[in-house]
């Protein structure tokens, strides 16, 4: 397969990727705003970030099929546009009802942005320097993440809640007013008018590599963020931090996504896809294990700059063989990827909301560090049978 990546047009959607996930974890660090402004609980407030999660999740069953027949950075150009409306709905949220609307809105939005880009790479990049490309844009969402948790909490503390998610409203609106005029300029390449999703779901999930890749997609969503949710709250009230500082302190896992994406390559070449594995779980464990752990909030530093780069170490590989389950329906393929990413995600913070009510989190992030452990060893070991089987074909 030939290289036809157009660094013009990766840069544009890189930067509709950035606004997508500023997007979805600026909601990480409000959660004590909300808890103000709205007069409800830290766990009834997670709602904003469950809600955009589980919309995130269904929308994969439609966004996955238009970018196949549509076109991929058409598709992505619009929802990037409709994202500016959830946005401008939650700055002006007078109710947490009205913020969950808003918030659903943005995560249907967004659902249309991250992984048809991913599918884009997919159809443009050859496999081997997929991981690499991959990487690249892993630093465009990562980017994305810093602004969301510790900008929104700093907006918060020295303005006001509301202007993060306009600023993020301003944002979208530019980036994807220049895709669409981009995607305008060139021919639809890789559209299909073939069966619907239906038969391309059920023609990917017929793959047992491909169920595998996705049910430890699922299970890595739900604990991975189960924990990274509340751990702004959790910094803020058991150390009394500002949340301005609390979110700052979790930008850090961002800034360990960036130190792999920077690493990927290298990495990639020397330990290879099953002891990156290995070496994404570790760090998530002994990350959210020694959260678990801490008596004072300055372990939080190095916790989660090692946890993010952590997961992004286990999850650029899983992104990866989401790429090559299906090459004929990739469109799917990834929304599916995505689809079960996020359903893992939103069952994860639910779960952990209704907890942390009622008890604490500490005990919701230590089973958070077993589970990637004991994930993350298992699929490593998958990945090598995956490997073998395809040296022996």
């Amino acid at each position: 397969m030939e290289s036809r990546l157009s660094p013009r047009v990766l840069w544009l959607l890189s930067t509709c990727c950035f606004a997508s996930m500023a997007s979805m974890r600026v909601c990480d660090s409000l959660l004590p705003s909300f808890r103000s402004t709205f007069e409800v609980t830290t766990g009834v407030a997670a709602q904003a970030i469950s809600a955009f999660a589980l919309a995130y999740g269904v929308m994969q069953l439609f966004f996955g099929p238009l970018g196949d027949r549509f076109g991929k950075v058409r598709v992505i150009a619009l929802a990037t546009l409709a994202c500016t409306i959830g946005n401008v709905g939650a700055a002006f949220s007078i109710h947490l009802d009205q913020m969950v609307i808003a918030r659903v809105l943005s995560g249907a939005a967004a659902a249309g942005i991250v992984p048809l880009t991913m599918a884009w790479i997919g159809d443009t990049v050859p496999y081997d320097r997929r991981q690499e490309i991959l990487a690249r844009l892993l630093g465009a969402t990562v980017f994305g993440m810093i602004a969301g948790q510790w900008l929104g909490a700093f907006v918060a503390d020295m303005f006001n809640w509301r202007i993060s998610f306009a600023l993020l409203a301003g944002i979208s609106l530019l980036a994807g007013l220049f895709v669409l005029r981009e995607s305008a300029d060139k021919p639809v390449n890789g559209a299909t008018t073939g069966r619907g999703f239906g038969h391309r779901a059920f023609d990917v999930l017929s793959i047992p590599w491909a169920r595998t890749v996705l049910v430890v997609t699922f299970i890595e969503g739900a604990l991975a963020f189960s924990t990274l949710s509340f751990i702004p709250s959790y910094l803020h009230t058991a150390f009394n931090l500002p949340m301005s500082k609390a979110g700052g302190i979790v930008a850090l896992y961002g800034v360990g996504g960036l130190l792999y994406s920077h690493c990927a390559r290298l990495l990639v070449r020397r330990l290879g896809e099953s002891n990156l594995t290995r070496l994404g779980g570790a760090c998530l464990t002994v990350s959210y294990g020694g959260l678990t752990l801490a008596n004072s909030w300055p372990f939080a530093i190095p916790a989660c700059l090692i946890a993010g780069f952590g997961f992004y170490a286990l999850h650029n590989t899983l992104q990866t063989h989401a790429t090559q389950m299906a090459p004929g329906a990739r469109g799917t393929a990834v929304s599916l990827f995505s689809c079960f990413l996020f359903f893992g995600q939103s069952l994860g913070v639910f779960c952990a909301a209704w907890f942390i009510d009622r008890f604490s989190a500490q005990p919701v992030f230590l089973v958070s560090a077993t589970g990637l452990l004991l994930l993350a060893l298992t699929f490593s070991v998958l990945v090598s049978r995956q490997q073998y089987r395809l040296v022996r074909t």
